[in-house]
């Protein structure tokens, strides 16, 4: 069943009106389209929690401190929502920019602390667009329980914080990474990868692994990143921003390994003029 497009706020509230009514749990998906199999998780598991399914598809464009990037983000709305005709969805969300920011719009949304480190650092302002749009599609939504992808954790930790901080009643989860076979992280940029990149690109998570195994076996996480940086340049990467290992709770750097605190790995690096982000856990 193919769900209906909805463009406007007010017939998008309309339709939710009457499930609240109902007390139906309203599980949102928030994206920015170029929907893969990592997204499709995400409504199969709003699916199975929830009532009723909303899809949002916006490419944000206060998200973006690279204009070219924004102008290149793929966008596929008509094969999204065929994608989507295999699930439970009762609404495609698909505002317009005027629709989502209005004449005059002048309000920010910024979480500290969770945002001064790695991509908050390498993207000024990213997190501040992403905690704005995601503040209003929860609010435009009415929904009860989010789902967003591991991937991004920094993303999901900061979406958690504002929700919690702002008193928005909402749960977001947050749902396991989905790799291709090869152990790519699923993206959307995936999609701006030349075929020769794309054989390349699977090389990140293989030295994240090795970073990890080194670590826990009692090596020195600056010397394990550094040569790992080293093999990654000379398979054919070019700049990476970062490779971190931090707790999941704060971000803080974690430079033992902690038995009682939980962390992953970070990664950050650019291959072909794209760039690839991924993280696992530290276990």
């Amino acid at each position: 069943m193919t769900a209906p497009i909805i463009r406007s706020l007010a017939e998008l509230r309309a339709m939710t009106r009457g499930w609240q009514m109902a007390g139906e749990k309203i599980g949102v998906v928030p994206t920015m389209g170029a929907l893969h199999d990592g997204h499709l998780s995400l409504v199969k598991a709003a699916e199975e929690s929830c009532e009723r399914v909303i899809v949002t598809i916006f490419v944000n464009p206060k998200q973006f401190n690279n204009p070219e990037d924004l102008k290149n983000y793929p966008r596929t709305e008509e094969d999204d929502a065929r994608k989507l005709r295999r699930f439970s969805v009762d609404a495609i969300y698909v505002p317009d920019g005027d629709e989502m920011y209005p004449d005059g719009f002048a309000t920010t949304v910024s979480v500290s602390g969770l945002t001064d480190v790695m991509d908050g650092t390498y993207r000024p302002g990213h997190f501040e667009g992403v905690a704005t749009v995601v503040a209003k599609l929860f609010l435009q939504t009415s929904a009860s329980d989010a789902f967003f992808g591991e991937k991004d954790f920094q993303q999901l930790q900061v979406v958690r914080r504002m929700a919690r901080d702002l008193d928005i009643p909402i749960t977001v989860h947050g749902c396991p990474t989905i790799r291709e076979i090869d152990g790519l992280a699923m993206s959307s940029r995936n999609l701006l990868l030349s075929d020769r990149a794309r054989v390349t690109a699977p090389r990140l998570h293989e030295e994240m692994e090795r970073i990890v195994e080194g670590f826990l076996g009692g090596q020195d996480p600056a010397e394990l990143t550094q040569a790992a940086i080293k093999r990654l340049q000379a398979q054919g990467f070019g700049d990476v921003d970062y490779i971190d290992i931090r707790a999941n709770d704060d971000l803080s750097l974690v430079t033992a390994p902690d038995p009682a605190r939980p962390a992953r790995l970070f990664a950050a690096a650019w291959l072909a003029g794209v760039r690839l982000i991924d993280n696992i856990a530290v276990e």
